[in-house]
C-alpha cells in the first residue's frame, strides 16, 4: 500500500505563490507516476500536473507556465510550486499515485485547501 499526505495549502492573494508537498510512504516501488489533481466546489476533479518515468511532466493548459511539478526522491516527496495564482485556482488539491496497471488503480491523499482571494 501507499500512503500520501499533502501539506502546504492556505490562503494567498491573487498573484501570490504557494508550494504544496506530498509525502509518500509504503510500497513506493509500485508507483508508475504521480500527479496533482484539484477539485473546486461544484466541479469535477481535474488533472493539474503529472510526472512519470524519466521525470517526464505533463501540465493542464490552465497552469502551464505558472505551476511546476517536481519530486525529491531522497525525501519521498512530491511538490507542486504554484506561482501567479488566480482566483480560479481555488480548490482542494489532491496528490495522486498511479500504479500503472489496467484497470487503473490509484492512491489519493486527503487533500489540501488552496484559496486565492484578496
Amino acid at each position: 500500500q501507499v500512503q500520501l499526505v499533502e501539506s502546504g495549502g492556505g490562503l494567498v492573494q491573487p498573484g501570490g505563490s504557494l508550494r504544496l508537498s506530498c509525502a509518500a510512504s509504503g510500497s513506493l516501488d509500485i508507483i508508475a507516476a504521480m500527479g496533482w489533481y484539484r477539485q473546486a466546489p461544484g466541479k469535477q476533479r481535474e488533472l493539474v500536473a503529472r510526472i512519470g518515468s524519466g521525470e517526464t511532466t505533463n501540465y493542464a493548459d490552465f497552469v502551464k507556465g505558472r505551476f511546476t511539478i517536481f519530486g525529491d526522491n531522497a525525501k519521498n516527496t512530491l511538490y507542486l510550486q504554484m506561482n501567479a495564482l488566480q482566483t480560479d485556482d481555488t480548490a482542494v488539491y489532491y496528490c495522486n499515485a498511479d500504479f500503472g496497471v489496467v484497470p487503473r488503480v490509484d492512491a489519493w491523499g486527503q487533500g489540501t485547501q488552496v484559496t486565492v482571494s484578496s
